[in-house]
């Protein structure tokens, strides 16, 4: 594990908090056994209705086009993704955690679906074997330690014209963030493992020269998306 201590100014006071990094073999292992759970956590931690089909309506993606989810765990957003590329299109599935990928797998059996492909490994490794019209985080790069890399490995897929899509959490501004982030680095800590200090905007900026962000439930989540020139 990687240890990063992170300085939080609440208001007079200065205070620490403290967030680890996981190992990748721990954060494969704590999703394995979360496999099961995933609707649970997204009623827990409040996740917006409709905020999944959003944020794939913002890959502008057309009947033919091949899309990667990074982290697609048990293919939650595959209904959507689906019906954005059709029959003709193409979905690749990464996640890390085994127990995740045959949560999904069975989905596509039930419904048929042979244009998805699902790959068990570390994302920073995937490399697609064609060119992708768009890229899609959901929910996951906050659990990544090292997301950089993985953000740089996936832009570098996209063709010219292609979207890169992040949906997920943060914390919500002001006062309200400050009074509930020991709360949410335990609760990440002991559950879903999302650094809540990362800012994948911020990253964004870094491969992208533009990109814009949406933000809902009092700036609680988040969509944002950038266009490769």
């Amino acid at each position: 594990m990687t240890e990063a201590v992170l300085v939080s100014n609440t208001g007079a006071n200065c205070m620490a908090h403290e967030w680890v990094d996981f190992h990748q073999s721990a954060v494969s292992q704590r999703y394995d056994r979360l496999a099961g759970l995933i609707p649970f956590f997204e009623w827990l931690l409040f996740l917006p209705r409709g905020l999944r089909k959003k944020a794939v309506d913002r890959l502008a993606l057309r009947p033919g086009d091949r899309v990667l989810e990074v982290g697609c765990g048990t293919g939650r957003n595959f209904p959507y993704l689906y019906q954005a590329v059709g029959r003709s299109g193409y979905i690749y599935g990464v996640d890390l955690s085994s127990g995740m990928l045959r949560k999904a797998n069975m989905m596509l059996g039930q419904h048929g679906w042979n244009n998805i492909s699902l790959t068990q490994g570390d994302a920073a490794d995937f490399i697609a074997p064609e060119e992708l019209d768009g890229v899609f985080f959901s929910l996951s790069y906050n659990t990544m330690p090292h997301h950089t890399k993985v953000l740089r490995q996936a832009w570098q897929q996209l063709r010219s014209g292609g979207r890169l899509v992040i949906m997920d959490a943060k914390l919500p501004p002001g006062p309200g963030g400050r009074f509930i982030l020991p709360f949410s680095l335990w609760l990440m800590k002991w559950t879903m493992i999302g650094n809540p200090y990362i800012r994948p905007w911020e990253d964004l900026k870094q491969v992208a020269s533009e990109f814009d962000k949406e933000e809902f439930l009092v700036g609680s989540y988040y969509i944002c998306h950038a266009v490769k020139p």
